[in-house]
């Protein structure tokens, strides 16, 4: 009977250790800098706030987060970062800090499926290998996406503004920019712009 208590009481307290290495939740950022493992290969689900956003690719099995710009001093306080690991990948949003002269630096492993939201700002995916949807309202989308014969399908759209994409060929301006590809590769890719100007390089 002892026995079998201590086993519950194990199975108990195992249960918290668990969450914790699925769920992780930063707030304060001038102590505690967000950075947390993640394997290559991976599926990231991405919400940002608004702002001036870069999201790279690095050789390292972590993802981290880090404040720059004017106001970053004062961010750190109040900037929020929650993670969640699922069976089906990860969860991340960041939220929280001043609107304007702060940029957030995302860094994950390269070899990412990424799905990414950003209400509004200027945003810059560079360094990434794997699949890509990416959307924002509106502003500036900048997504380096190497050798276009990598992707099996491609789609790109502005509702208003410029749509450039020269390693496909297509250079657009206007009201309902758009384009399709279909092509050999192993990757897809889809990229949205509300209103503002889409860059695929």
């Amino acid at each position: 009977m002892l026995r079998r208590l201590a086993l519950l009481a194990c199975a108990a307290l195992a249960v918290p250790v668990c969450l914790a290495q699925t769920k992780v939740e930063a707030a304060d950022l001038a102590h505690h800098p967000f950075s947390t493992d993640f394997a290559s290969g991976g599926k990231l689900k991405l919400k940002v706030r608004s702002g001036d956003i870069r999201i790279l690719g690095t050789d390292e099995e972590k993802i981290s987060v880090e404040l720059s710009g004017r106001r970053a001093d004062e961010a750190r306080d109040v900037f929020k970062v929650r993670f969640e690991q699922t069976s089906a990948g990860a969860e991340m949003k960041i939220s929280g800090g001043p609107k304007n002269e702060l940029t957030i630096t995302v860094r994950i492993p390269a070899k990412t499926d990424l799905y990414a939201r950003v209400p509004a700002g200027e945003v810059l995916v560079r360094g990434m290998t794997g699949n890509k949807d990416i959307e924002i309202h509106a502003g500036e989308l900048h997504i380096e996406v190497g050798d276009s014969a990598d992707y099996s399908h491609v789609d790109a759209s502005v509702l208003t503004g410029d749509l450039e994409a020269s390693p496909f060929g297509e250079h657009h301006g206007g009201l309902f920019r758009s384009f399709k590809k279909e092509g050999t590769g192993r990757y897809r890719l889809h990229a949205h712009v509300g209103a503002g100007e889409l860059v695929l390089n």
